[in-house]
């Protein structure tokens, strides 16, 4: 299959993050399986208009509005010259790339979450407001009768919310790397880590409260945050306001051996974001035993935290920091959090990932009934692998 994948960004990108890693790792996994895949996103500086990755193609123009229309004009063009795609998978990070305006090919609508939530967090009034009725109101008209596929069962049911047909939309969840094992084992002093993109809804400033108000009971406490994102400075302002910038360690972007150090010597997660698809970096953490503390409320994160087996699942910050002092003095119980964690990660590999992927496109473009796929999801239906008709 000759397939397209609209993404807001890639990986490469300052703004890169979790979505970008599922967009690559698809492609990836497609490509390798023997189809022909271009990534379209946005340029920006340093990175190359046309770039042959990890068994697929990257496209990159317009920028953070622009690429929306670039992208359906590159796809116009294929089409024109007879070189249109089989199907078309449209990334809809709150705005969706209104593709079927510019195909005649299947178009499969992919939502890690619903940006309800966010749209008055990272923009003002008005422009979130016209976000939120592009998201809500105009897209799931542009998108009615379409495939879907959602990243969580919470994400299907916020889709459901919006008007979305449930037998529409497939599950079809993040997988994980394994682990890389590094030398040495725990922190010898508690360590937490964040880890994702440094933006508002991320919410690191609770990350660094909690390690405020447990800073008498736990001295020798340290705060490790990786990733990177526009809200940094803010975040290391906010560490030095509430008196723990000792104890803060905003570590930016790291290589991928660094980071898996990071998660090794750490002895608990947190994830205090407002809204996650999935939860990517939960289970990067679990797969090095470090469970997680997370909002319930925030998405996928109630289904990549299994609560009280693979993390606690809490309701504010007040409870956040009861939890974390309660697991940090009681090495039997985040030892048991951990096991839990490391046994809930196994489950989702992205190799399951790409070969779910590969069916439902498989039978889109044959023409399958969308109501027929939507059980596609991880853990009720496993696919043998096969080699891709081209």
């Amino acid at each position: 299959m000759r397939l397209a994948f609209l993404n807001w960004r890639d990986s490469t990108h300052p703004e890169g993050g979790g979505a970008e890693l599922y967009a690559e790792t698809i492609c990836a996994g497609m490509g390798h399986r023997g189809h022909d895949v271009t990534l379209f996103c946005a340029a920006h500086g340093g990175a190359p208009p046309v770039e042959q990755r990890d068994g697929y193609r990257v496209s990159r123009q317009g920028g953070r509005l622009s690429v929306y229309a670039t992208t359906l004009a590159s796809l116009r063009r294929e089409a024109a010259h007879g070189g249109g795609f089989d199907a078309v998978i449209d990334t809809q990070n709150g705005i969706p790339f209104f593709s079927p305006m510019a195909t005649s090919a299947p178009v499969i609508s992919l939502v890690h979450h619903v940006h309800r939530e966010q749209w008055p967090v990272v923009f003002g009034p008005v422009q979130s407001r016209v976000g939120w009725w592009v998201e809500s109101a105009v897209a799931p008209r542009m998108y009615r009768g379409r495939q879907y596929v959602a990243v969580s069962e919470r994400t299907k049911d916020e889709l459901v919310d919006l008007g979305v047909r449930r037998d529409d939309i497939a599950v079809i969840h993040n997988g994980t790397a394994p682990a890389v094992r590094v030398d040495g084992g725990r922190s010898a002093d508690p360590t937490i880590v964040v880890l994702g993109r440094l933006v508002p809804h991320k919410r690191v400033e609770h990350a660094i409260d909690v390690v405020a108000r447990l800073a008498a009971r736990h001295p020798r406490l340290r705060l490790r945050v990786i990733g990177h994102g526009w809200w940094s400075d803010r975040i290391a302002e906010h560490a030095r306001h509430v008196g723990v910038a000792d104890r803060v360690d905003l570590l930016g972007f790291v290589s991928d051996a660094t980071k898996h150090l990071e998660l090794q010597r750490s002895w608990l997660a947190l994830a205090p974001s407002i809204k996650e698809g999935w939860g990517l970096s939960v289970v990067e953490a679990a797969s090095h035993a470090v469970p997680t503390v997370a909002y319930h409320g925030a998405g996928g994160l109630s289904e990549s935290i299994v609560d009280g087996v693979s993390g606690v699942l809490v309701h504010d910050l007040d409870e956040m920091t009861a939890t974390v002092d309660r697991l940090l003095s009681d090495p039997r119980a985040l030892q048991c959090l951990g096991d839990g964690a490391l046994a809930h990660s196994a489950r989702f590999t992205w190799d399951t990932s790409v070969v779910l992927w590969e069916e439902l496109l498989e039978r889109a473009v044959m023409g399958a009934d969308p109501s027929t796929l939507s059980d596609t999801r991880l853990g009720r239906v496993r696919w043998p692998a096969r080699r891709a008709r081209r």
